[in-house]
């Protein structure tokens, strides 16, 4: 299986689309597979905000130890 290489969005469109897929799932009207895709694509987002913050988070401790 390979990985599809895709730019994902900022954080701020990150976080909109995962709360979507949610209100998406918690709504019951989705297939397995679709609910499966979706939580697949919500898990991929939530790595992808986590890495982001972890990134943000190593600049500000860079930042404070400089001053």
């Amino acid at each position: 299986m390979t990985k599809k290489t895709e730019k994902l969005p900022d954080l701020e469109k990150s976080m909109a689309e995962i709360t979507q897929l949610i209100e998406k799932m918690e709504q019951g009207e989705l297939t397995l597979d679709q609910s499966l895709g979706h939580f697949e694509r919500g898990i991929t987002l939530v790595k992808h905000c986590q890495k982001i913050l972890e990134t943000a988070e190593q600049k500000v401790q860079i930042l404070i130890q400089n001053n």
